[in-house]
């Protein structure tokens, strides 16, 4: 069971704050086309698709075919209806797809969303063609500098609580070995929200819906992380432009 109940309105503040702006997902773009070498016409799953953010850039920058597999009917409303995106009513664990039916599978921070990852990793495995390559954009507790990389854990600390709790590179990895996989690769990879701290400010209770270990913070902690937020963003107004907002996620690659 995911972490959130993805309600409309939960789903609706979803699509407004937490999809990263394509302009900010450059970095991505390389790094994607370094490990899935896509083509026109490939398959690939977007498994946990949420509102089709990356199910639409990847049809825009590759041409690929994608079957965008979300278990919530809110989420599943928001993605873009087009030729070339199949969207999908399914979970990692009962995937709707045939066997050998994708060239790739891509999972965006749904990893920690997963109750049973042995149980997806099997699945993942039957759906894929024999080489076929697992993505996994994601944050994992004890990696390096993360989650002090990611931008919203500058002013609200505290949800180190829930990321704690997320499944590690190694929990993950052991998980897909179990099903045939081996890790192929991992590194940070940087993405960029191109707004400014006072246009964050104004959507932080909208981002608290929309984020799971922002829901964990008690109003205490919400409260004093805006506080902090506040501050920043009328120091950063003594200077002219708008201020980025750069995270670092890790992509592992699994085959």
């Amino acid at each position: 069971m995911a972490r959130i109940t993805y309600d409309d309105e939960t789903a609706a503040a979803f699509k407004s704050v937490r999809e990263v702006p394509r302009d900010g997902l450059e970095h991505w773009r390389d790094a994607i086309r370094r490990h899935l070498e896509p083509m026109p016409g490939m398959t690939v799953a977007d498994i946990g698709a949420g509102t089709g953010a990356f199910a639409a850039t990847f049809n825009d920058w590759f041409g690929l075919s994608i079957l965008a597999v979300e278990p919530s009917a809110a989420m599943r409303a928001q993605i873009p209806r087009r030729p070339g995106i199949q969207v999908l009513e399914g979970d990692a664990s009962a995937l709707p797809l045939p066997d050998g039916s994708a060239d790739g599978a891509w999972l965006s921070t749904v990893i920690h969303h997963i109750p049973d990852l042995d149980a997806a990793a099997r699945e993942i495995r039957r759906v894929l063609r024999p080489g076929a390559p697992v993505l996994i954009r994601q944050g994992f507790p004890g990696r390096g500098d993360w989650p002090s990389t990611w931008w919203v854990h500058r002013w609200f600390p505290e949800t180190t609580r829930t990321i704690d709790t997320w499944p590690t590179v190694e929990q993950t990895c052991q998980a897909f070995a179990a099903a045939g996989f081996s890790r192929d690769s991992l590194e940070q990879i940087p993405e960029t929200y191109r707004t400014s701290l006072a246009e964050f400010l104004a959507q932080a209770d909208t981002f608290r819906r929309a984020d799971s270990p922002m829901r964990t913070l008690t109003e205490e902690e919400f409260l004093r992380g805006k506080e902090r937020l506040r501050r920043a963003a009328q120091d950063a107004e003594k200077t002219p432009g708008q201020e980025s907002r750069t995270s670092w996620l890790d992509l592992l690659v699994l085959r």
